[in-house]
């Protein structure tokens, strides 16, 4: 008696090919998020206050630092993926949590678009399983606790990373 290979592991066919205006923006979205990482790697990670990595772009200082003496809510972003970059994660996590989620998702974004440009194959079954809802309030309970983690960090003088 000869057995069927269960259809369970199998698909019938391939999910439809993404068109071409779509895998031009996957391929968009990819070197977005390359560039963004690539000039983390360009600019100098400002260890010595874990803030102000930004100023190297000519952008000004903080003003809310400056002003109130605490940390901006994004104060140290541009830090934390800069170290990200250079492959230092642990001082980009401990710099600024969310500017390590932050660069992850730059990461992701390379991977996932170029994947997707390449290949002309889909992720959409793979983001619908994400939660949205929860999902955004997860980021935003980030973004929140990863601010209070600068502040408390800056409070304390340890606002810096080992050169």
């Amino acid at each position: 008696m000869e057995h069927a290979v269960p259809l369970i592991y199998t698909r019938d066919a391939l999910p439809p090919a993404m068109t071409p205006w779509s895998r031009l923006l996957a391929l968009a979205i990819s070197v977005t998020g390359l560039t963004l990482l690539g000039i983390g790697a360009w600019l100098i990670p400002n260890g010595e206050r874990g803030i102000s990595t930004h100023t190297q772009l000519g952008l000004p200082p903080c003003a809310w630092e400056e002003r109130m003496g605490i940390p901006c809510p994004s104060c140290g972003y541009t830090t934390s993926v800069s170290y990200f970059a250079h492959g230092n994660l642990i001082a980009s996590l401990y710099i600024q949590p969310m500017g390590f989620v932050i660069a992850a998702f730059f990461a992701a974004a390379a991977w996932i678009g170029a994947y997707i440009a390449f290949t002309g194959r889909p992720v959409h079954r793979l983001v619908s399983m994400l939660p949205g809802r929860m999902l955004l309030v997860l980021l935003l309970a980030l973004a929140i606790a990863g601010w209070a983690w600068k502040i408390a960090i800056h409070l304390t003088g340890h606002d810096h990373w080992p050169i």
